[in-house]
């Protein structure tokens, strides 16, 4: 997985938007008082500063694959520790009550590995919390693929074309119950409202592009922003109040 999969800065810009879904995830969380919390894909950490004031007396840890995200949240005042690591080979110290993960296992191909790797570490009665980006068919991704596969940038760019990676509720209910899991799966589509000149441009420079750009010098960087913006604009027209962006998101609670 990239090490460097969220820019920063662009991803701050989105913060409310970005922080709604975990909000929402963990509110469908019952522990009373967990002993160990964990963030895994954390970003900048200031929604795991939420777990700590939500369970004062549980030990939270934040771990993320990117060295940028966890050098700003350590600058954090926070009792939380932060560390860089890879969610796929991550292991904790000791059984987890509650592990949470929002927006990363997108990035994971082998997830479902990663997943029983968690329901294993989690103590009797322990809560697994995960939210998905579900918009890998959305106008948005599929501007970017048909960009990656033509002939300007197939010789750079036609691998990177993934499929959807992840699944639906159903799937997940399915692949957690028959883990001994009880489980609570539902999806949302939030309609954020951007603004800007291409905000949509703005908002996949922050994510979705980040692999592409690691492949790209900056001036080719900068043409591939130029060849995706007229289709992005095209798919999203803005209105007087802003462009709507319809973004689907799919979420999963389990308590082993």
């Amino acid at each position: 997985m990239s090490r460097d999969i969220w820019d920063p800065v662009t991803y701050a810009v989105y913060a409310d938007e970005r922080s709604r879904p975990f909000i929402e995830l963990i509110s469908r969380v019952g522990a009373v008082a967990p002993d160990y919390v964990v963030d895994a894909g954390c970003g900048s950490g200031e929604l795991t500063v939420m777990l700590a004031e939500r369970w004062p007396g549980a030990t939270v840890e934040g771990f993320d694959a990117s060295p940028a995200m966890i050098a700003k949240a350590r600058k954090l005042d926070t009792p939380v520790h932060f560390a860089v690591a890879d969610v796929d080979t991550w292991h904790p110290d000791r059984p987890m009550d509650v592990i949470v993960s929002n927006a990363v296992l997108q990035w994971v191909p082998s997830h479902h590995d990663v997943l029983e790797h968690w329901l294993e570490e989690l103590a009797p009665g322990g809560w697994l919390a995960f939210q998905v980006p579900g918009n890998f068919d959305a106008p948005s991704h599929v501007a970017i693929r048909e960009l990656c596969a033509s002939r300007a940038w197939a010789d750079r760019l036609s691998d990177l074309n993934r499929s959807n990676p992840v699944d639906d509720p159903v799937r997940y209910l399915d692949f957690l119950n028959d883990g001994g899991c009880q489980v609570d799966a539902w999806e949302t589509t939030y309609v954020h409202l951007l603004q800007g000149e291409n905000p949509v441009l703005d908002w996949v420079s922050g994510t979705a592009l980040r692999p592409i750009f690691d492949r790209l010098n900056p001036e080719e960087q900068r043409q591939f922003k130029a060849d995706l913006a007229g289709p992005l604009a095209e798919a999203y027209p803005a209105r007087s109040y802003g462009t709507p962006f319809p973004f689907r998101r799919i979420f999963v609670v389990a308590q082993k």
